[in-house]
Formats: C-alpha cells, structure tokens, sequence
C-alpha cells in the first residue's frame, strides 16, 4: 500500500495524508466493482510489493505496454 501510496503522491503532486485517502477510494471502488474472486485478490496483491511488479507487468503487457 505504501508504494500505491507514494506513486499517487508523486503524480498527483497531493500531500501524503490525501493521497493515503485517494488510493483507499480506488481499492475500495475496485473491490466493489471486479468479481468477487478478483476483487479478493486486491489487498493480497498489496500485502506482497512484489506481487505488485508482477501484476504491473502482466498488465502492462495485456496493454501493449512493454
């Protein structure tokens, strides 16, 4: 959550305190938006930076993104 955190902050120029709060509101709307299967997913993906990366990339890949 901390790097979720620190990427808001830095693109957003927002102080620490409401990018905490802005990267709450996104989890919380996906959790309520993907399936249940996935949307469990999202905080166990948090929970481990690495997990992180690799979702990212995958992503990233998925979109044409290399």
């Amino acid at each position: 959550m901390d790097e979720l955190v620190k990427a808001v902050a830095e693109r957003t120029g927002l102080p620490e305190a409401q990018a905490q709060k802005a990267a709450e509101a996104v989890l919380d709307f996906l959790k309520e938006k993907l399936p249940a299967p996935l949307a469990g997913q999202v905080d166990s993906l948090l929970e481990n930076p690495g997990m992180v990366d690799q979702a990212s990339n995958v992503l990233g890949n998925l979109f044409g993104k290399k």
